[in-house]
């Protein structure tokens, strides 16, 4: 569907390789969502909608079908209402109303064999000269079934008639109030004014009629021929909404106290009293009725279904929808707040009952459907827009390539999670998915505020949850961990039920989880939290009751003159915990001081695991449940590491002090040119020496100085990265496994270690030594640690190598290592530990590493071949490729807008060169940088398909993919790349032509169609310049067909 650029300012270096040309190109692949604050929804009943329209604020519509939700940008303000035009379904049109007034007219169009929704026209209704801006105001939207004619209520109390499709006004149709009033009896002329219109509908049976109703209680039937009132209601209440029964005969209106109305609609009687008045909830005040059905059943009374209604005094600020049916009364609470609803009903228009099956509900933080015909009216597992932020996400964790039988479980232990949903498939079924079957199996596991660990499905387009683990019921909360949400008793009133799985409100802070490990193959999972808790989980398909061991691990190794000023530790729950099945915790590490772990490590093979925190770091043998060793980081002068990040406590002398000493040395560093200091005048000369030497090197002009920083900059203990190893580290003769640990200091400790083999693995202690300690020169914190085996390939993951899924790595040959901190990349040899060579990335560009990762780049063309390089993300919101073990940068993009530090500091890197951040607090964006791994939307709507209407049927919905267009426009990606060379040689030799692809890349970004056509051609160029005719163009050329790269796929 339509695509949207947002531009780029991508650069490139020279590349090594063809391969290398060839497989790396920035491509924002989908957007994995639940759109928070959404806007509208379908106003009416709706007839087993195959399409089903959502607006957001933000400015993106999500046209809903059978298992995707796709987004499409919006060029002017936020969206505030969204109409789907019923009798245009079948044309796939769409007429949204924005909050500047404007309505666009929409229309999902065929394009190279896949839908793209395009805008057709827009339309600002507008007044008399000197009219009040609330005059042509519109409140009220009412497609007619004609589909050629829109009905246009407004604050001023007209109702105005627009033409479809081009938007014209037909001035001599308006129902003006006064035409209304003249036309209304005696003693109704004088009784109301008018005010706002309400609601619009149109007459069920007669399409030459429709509804009018007013704020202060007035209802019309208007005669569209004859323009005359045929029937008026008077309400003592200010009106809220209107309903038409399905055979005309009755019309229901809710009112602002909370009582709803039933009118008979009679030729004989112009002017009836109600049939009946009730106040659901009454005798007591209550809120607003502001919407209602009354939907017929072939069996028993009518659904009456509405929205708010409830005692002001007790139940004023719930979120409630109460559905009443026979002797059972519902009200769903939603626990945020409920922007729109409507009823899925039967689908033959010439059916005499409306037989409601299902309850479509837009909350402003999660869509929810609930089935109505199921015992119970249980809700519908949604396939997409699940509730990502359902808790807050503090923190991510992506796996690649998943083993099968890991995915079997995982999905057979989530299974009896959802036994509280319906078995019905999800009711809104259209489009068509063209969307390859994902290649491979990928978990995204996010960790919340409220102590769980989801687990989502992330190899296609769609984000699908397989499985949650809490981790709540090994400790000792406020809250019963076997207490159900919907507990109630059974005389409790208004009968409220908690639907929904957003719940933002954590019981305890302290069990955040703030770093996820997960071994696929060994099924182990390591979850560290806000508190210094460290849990060591296995899989387990049973139900199971046992007492999880506890260990606790001082950091501090008590020293004197530390003491901690944060929060408390979470005390664990003691005796056997039932534990359900799935990831099953059997010990618990306790770090002292409680503060929030930053760094975890597993290694499943050893059967070891390592954390660290602002204070140092462990290592712990989850095998025999002892703890091997801990190394205290903290520096005499980290006191802050000591206050913890839930502390109020701060010292802001010190944090004064160490601005003004930042201050003093720039500018001494900037102004003078001190002489190095002779070696041999002991410790605190030669840390002179090596600042002073720093700051006196010659710069290239394109490079900018690195100033030393001080080791008495607060955190320097604070642990960044933890690395498993099995390489050189004592001579060159021998290797062993070894755990690597980089400081925010700029420190690199290194410990040989000593594991039994797996006969003596229970009975010998692992053993521990440190081995080395590099201090960088800059003092940098350290990022990401790496080592090279003697062909400067990354070493495998633990048990990799025994499952046949990678090479051994080569052990003669000389390993390398990586040591990346924020401001440059460095190589040494091992075991010496001598520098090789590296690349200082600040002094380049001025930027600073956020976020590093090896990944493995294949190639489109040669199957079986393919590189190892780093992707880098820096605090600019750049990403970078940088090649191994030469240090060469390939590609740089700018990916994330540098303001988003939430989005920044919420990146993962995947194994194959993808990677996933927050736009929002509800929102993943998934992008590319290798042009083989490539997970994109593609789908087809076909207008046809909306003239047959099934019933839903019972089975498991969310197991399909759907999927979306691309940039290019070309069904797949094989027949765009055969075509692609007799186009991009035309295009090369047209200096003219690339000047406007840059041009019309640095443009307007709302223009959707524009954008999609560019970057289909301004790839093709990229594609075949990188191919060997880079030497027939300039300098604007390379940048034009780099922007090509940057087009974003949005949905």
């Amino acid at each position: 569907m339509t695509l949207r650029g947002r531009g780029s300012s991508g650069t490139s270096s020279s590349l090594t390789s063809c391969e290398e040309a060839e497989g790396m190109c920035l491509q924002a692949c989908a957007r994995l969502v639940l759109v928070a604050d959404g806007g509208a929804w379908l106003p009416a009943p709706a007839q087993r909608p195959r399409l089903q329209p959502l607006s957001a604020h933000p400015g993106h519509r999500h046209p809903l079908g059978s298992h995707q939700a796709v987004s499409f940008p919006v060029p002017r303000l936020s969206l505030r209402d969204a109409l789907e035009e019923p009798g245009a379904l079948a044309l796939c049109q769409l007429v949204t109303l924005l909050d500047d007034n404007s309505l666009h007219l929409w229309s999902l169009k065929v394009k190279g064999g896949l839908s793209e929704l395009q805008e057709d026209s827009s339309f600002t209704l507008r007044g008399p000269p000197g009219a009040a801006p609330s005059a042509t105001q519109i409140t009220v939207v009412l497609p007619h079934s004609c589909c050629k004619l829109l009905y246009l209520g407004t604050e001023s109390g007209n109702v105005f008639v627009v033409q479809l499709p081009a938007f014209r006004a037909l001035e001599d149709q308006t129902i003006s109030s006064d035409a209304v009033l003249q036309r209304l009896p005696e003693e109704a002329r004088h009784r109301r004014v008018f005010e706002m219109v309400e609601a619009l509908q149109e007459h069920p049976r007669d399409p030459n009629q429709i509804l009018i109703g007013y704020s202060r209680g007035l209802i019309v039937i208007w005669d569209l021929q004859g323009s005359r009132v045929l029937c008026h209601f008077l309400s003592s209440q200010q009106l809220e909404n209107v309903c038409w029964q399905r055979d005309a005969h009755l019309i229901v209106s809710c009112h602002s106290d909370g009582s709803y109305c039933q009118w008979p609609v009679s030729s004989n009687t112009p002017q009836p009293e109600p049939l009946s008045s009730c106040v659901p909830y009454g005798p007591f005040p209550c809120k607003a009725i502001t919407k209602i059905f009354w939907l017929t059943t072939r069996q028993g009374l009518p659904f009456t279904i509405f929205q708010g209604g409830m005692p002001r005094a007790s139940y004023g600020d719930r979120h409630c929808i109460s559905v009443v049916h026979n002797s059972q009364q519902t009200a769903f609470d939603f626990t945020s707040r409920v922007i729109d609803f409507t009823v899925l009903i039967e689908a033959d228009p010439a059916a005499a009952f409306d037989d409601p099956y299902a309850l479509v509900v837009l909350a402003e933080e999660e869509l929810v459907v609930i089935d109505l015909q199921a015992a119970g009216w249980p809700p519908v597992q949604p396939p997409y827009l699940a509730s990502l932020h359902c808790s807050a996400i503090t923190c991510s964790h992506h796996v690649s390539n998943i083993p099968l039988k890991l995915w079997e479980r995982i999905i057979a232990a989530g299974s009896r999670q959802h036994t509280h949903f319906s078995t019905m498939e999800w009711p809104i079924d259209g489009g068509t998915s063209l969307a390859p079957a994902p290649p491979q199996r990928d978990l995204l596991l996010t960790g919340h505020e409220d102590g769980t660990v989801r687990f989502w499905d992330a190899s296609g387009v769609c984000l699908r949850l397989l499985y949650k683990l809490s981790t709540v019921r090994v400790f000792l909360t406020d809250t019963d961990p076997n207490e159900s949400l919907n507990a109630q008793g059974e005389d409790e009133w208004p009968p409220l039920r908690k639907v929904g799985s957003f719940d933002p409100y954590s019981d305890d802070p302290r069990l955040g989880i703030q770093k996820i490990f997960l071994c696929k193959y060994s099924g182990y999972l390591a979850v560290a939290g806000t508190a210094g808790q460290v849990l060591v989980l296995e899989l387990n398909d049973e139900e199971a009751e046992h007492a999880v061991e506890q260990v606790e691990a001082d950091l501090l190794q008590d020293q004197e003159g530390y003491r901690w000023k944060g929060h408390e530790r979470l005390c664990a729950r003691p005796g056997p915990v039932h534990f359900e099945p799935g990831f099953q915790p059997f010990v618990l590490v306790q770090c002292q001081p409680p503060a929030v772990v930053t760094s975890l490590a597993l290694h499943s093979e050893w059967r070891l695991v390592a954390f660290g925190t602002s204070h140092g770091f462990g290592l712990f043998d989850h095998q025999q449940r002892r703890q091997i060793f801990v190394k205290c980081t903290l520096h005499p002068s980290d006191q802050l590491a000591l206050e913890g990040p839930l502390s109020r406590v701060k010292s802001l002398k010190k944090s004064l002090r160490q601005s003004f000493r930042r201050i003093r040395r720039s500018r001494v560093s900037s102004r003078k040119r001190q002489p190095a200091v002779p070696p041999g005048e002991g410790p605190e000369g030669s840390s002179r020496a090596e600042r002073t030497g720093l700051q006196n090197i010659e710069l290239a002009p394109v490079q900018r100085k690195i100033e030393a920083r001080s080791a008495e900059d607060s955190f320097t203990g604070f642990v960044r990265t933890l690395y498993f190893a099995d390489t050189y580290l004592r001579d060159s003769s021998r290797h062993c496994p070894s755990l690597w640990a980089g400081t925010n200091g700029g420190t690199v400790y290194a410990f040989a270690l000593r594991v039994p083999p797996a006969e003596r693995r229970m009975d010998e202690p692992v053993r521990a030594e440190q081995a080395k300690e590099i201090q960088l020169m800059h003092r940098a914190p350290v990022v990401g640690i790496l080592v090279l085996d003697g062909h400067s390939v990354p070493l495998p993951e633990p048990l990799e190598v025994a499952h046949d899924l990678s090479k051994s790595p080569d052990m003669q040959g000389g390993h390398q290592l990586l040591v990346v901190s924020e401001e440059q990349f460095k190589v040494f040899t091992l075991p010496k530990v001598s520098a090789r060579l590296k690349l200082k990335l600040t002094a380049l560009e001025g930027s600073r590493v956020r976020r590093v990762s090896a990944a493995r780049f294949g190639s489109c063309r040669a199957e079986d071949y393919g590189e190892h390089h780093l992707a880098v993300l820096t605090n600019l919101g750049d990403v970078q490729v940088v090649s191994l073990p030469l240090l060469k940068p390939q590609v740089r993009y700018s990916c994330i807008r540098r303001e988003d530090v939430s989005g920044i500091a919420s990146c993962v890197f995947t194994k194959y060169g993808q990677g996933f951040y927050l736009i929002s607090p509800s929102e993943f964006e998934r992008f590319s940088l290798s042009t083989k791994w490539l997970v994109e939307p593609r789908c087809l709507v076909d207008s046809a398909e909306t003239k047959n209407h099934s019933r839903p049927r019972n089975g498991s919905g969310p197991e399909k993919a759907l999927g979306q267009a691309r940039n290019s426009g070309s069904p797949r990606d094989g027949e765009e790349r055969r075509s692609g060379p007799v186009m991009e040689h035309a295009l090369l030799n047209d200096e003219r032509v690339l000047k406007e692809i840059q041009s019309t890349l640095e443009g307007d970004r709302g223009d959707g169609p524009v954008f999609t056509c560019v970057g289909a051609v301004a790839t093709g160029v990229l594609s075949e310049w990188r191919r060997g005719t880079a030497s027939a163009m300039g300098e604007r050329s390379e940048r034009a067909a780099h922007a090509g790269c940057m087009m974003n796929t949005h949905y």
